[in-house]
């Protein structure tokens, strides 16, 4: 959410940046924005005066009674009653003045950064680098599914019974290396100074909309019937949420977080949940990683942050690549993303496994997470976050990867501790 003073001062600037996000729809909002908010200041001047008036005449009565003039008191107080209608009027006007204003500003996009490239949906996101050699071996790469059921490993027969479509069960060793992978994250992210978090897994409202915008909101929270509370999609939210109405000393920050989640999404609007595959599911387990920082600190931030997840892949021997996110790609309280895309021999291309974000004092100044300088200064933190991995995603990058033409995986040097030492995995014999 920007802050009005700058939408006020600079109503130009914030409608190029909703242009350059191809969000020509909200281009009124700013005139409409700045024009409650001038209304919003003279009703509260006008308010003030009213009652620094009342104040004063209120003196008056006392000594108007003190000389007899019984008329003249009457007079000041049929006057101080109308003033006190006309503040009660003002104040309700002032009430709805203030929740449009609020709705509107949770509706204009964040300024992105001048390096987003400009490009209408994520077909025309950029690559930056690519970390590892791509390979394709000379056999066959069956469909992520195929090689989990070989080991028995998935059964997702049984779980659309349960649940439907986008959910799994998974099992034996591909339950296991599920684990692993998690439980390895996890040592990663402590390894490179971060503190671990298993935070709620629901949120309230407020936490929801402090943290993302209305769209993404209806396209990925299942809220609890009957309660003011959702199922998170991400422990970004409630890692976020962690710090809100707070002022942080200046001294105490970065504050670094990696946190262990469940994740919930409704994938609204998605191509639809394939029955067969794992890679657009409603429930996933994920660890994540997020930072409060200084707001010249919060460049740094972004790019340690990607760095860490192509770090942790490359560590397992996956080739990665980073995607810069073109401006109509980025979430409205985005001011810079990159995507980090793992290959995938099968297909012979990259795919998502994980996303880094500098939302800039959006979130902060949605949610009230402040700080206070040594020298008293006042302002608003930085927040940014990132996927450290998110499996079953990751598990179809390592299998795929480490596939052997015999069907057996190669377990990554990395993550044979978290598997009792196993070197391998054996497809099931039948």
């Amino acid at each position: 959410m920007l802050d009005i003073k700058f939408v006020r001062e600079n109503p130009e600037v914030v409608k190029e940046n909703i242009r350059k996000k191809f969000q020509d729809e909200k281009l009124p909002l700013v005139d409409e924005v700045i024009e409650l908010d001038a209304e919003n200041r003279t009703i509260k001047q006008e308010v003030e005066g009213l009652r620094a008036q009342r104040n004063k005449l209120s003196k008056q009565i006392g000594g108007l009674m003190a000389k007899g003039e019984k008329d003249e008191a009457e007079k000041v107080k049929a006057q101080i009653a109308a003033d006190a209608e006309r503040v009660d009027e003002l104040s309700a006007r002032e009430k709805d003045v203030e929740e449009r204003i609020k709705k509107i500003m949770m509706t204009i996009p964040n300024i992105i950064d001048p390096s987003v490239p400009i490009g209408k949906d994520d077909s025309e996101n950029v690559e930056v680098e690519r970390f590892g050699e791509p390979v394709v071996p000379d056999f066959e790469i069956p469909y992520h599914t195929d090689i989990m059921e070989s080991f028995g490993g998935i059964d997702l027969d049984s779980a659309r019974k349960v649940a439907g479509n986008g959910f799994y069960y998974l099992m034996g060793d591909i339950a296991r290396l599920h684990s692993a992978v998690l439980a390895y994250a996890r040592d990663f992210m402590i390894g490179r100074g971060f503190k671990y978090c298993i935070p709620p897994f629901m949120i309230r409202s407020n936490v929801v909309t402090g943290v993302m915008s209305f769209a993404e909101m209806d396209a990925m929270m299942y809220k609890i019937e009957g309660e003011d509370l959702y199922l998170i999609g991400t422990s970004e939210h409630s890692m976020i949420g962690k710090f809100i109405d707070t002022m942080n000393k200046e001294e105490d920050l970065p504050q670094t977080l990696t946190s262990y989640s469940p994740c919930f999404r409704k994938e609204k609007g998605a191509h639809g949940i394939e029955e067969r595959g794992v890679y657009r599911i409603h429930q996933f387990e994920k660890q994540e990683m997020i930072v409060v920082c200084k707001p010249e600190d919060s460049p740094m931030w972004y790019d340690k942050l990607w760095q860490n997840t192509v770090d942790l892949f490359r560590s397992m021997d996956i080739p990665v690549r980073t995607l810069e996110c073109c401006s109509g790609d980025l979430a409205d309280l985005k001011v810079k993303s990159v995507d980090v895309e793992a290959w995938s021999p099968r297909q012979k291309k990259y795919f998502e496994i994980g996303s880094c974000s500098n939302l800039g004092d959006a979130q902060a100044r949605r949610l009230g997470i402040r700080v206070v300088g040594k020298d008293g200064r006042k302002y608003f933190a930085h927040t940014l976050n990132n996927t450290v991995a998110a499996p079953p995603r990751m598990l179809i990058a390592l299998l795929e990867n480490n596939l052997q033409a015999d069907g057996s995986v190669r377990v990554p040097e990395v993550l044979r501790p978290y598997m009792g030492g196993l070197e391998k995995l054996e497809k099931i014999q039948k």
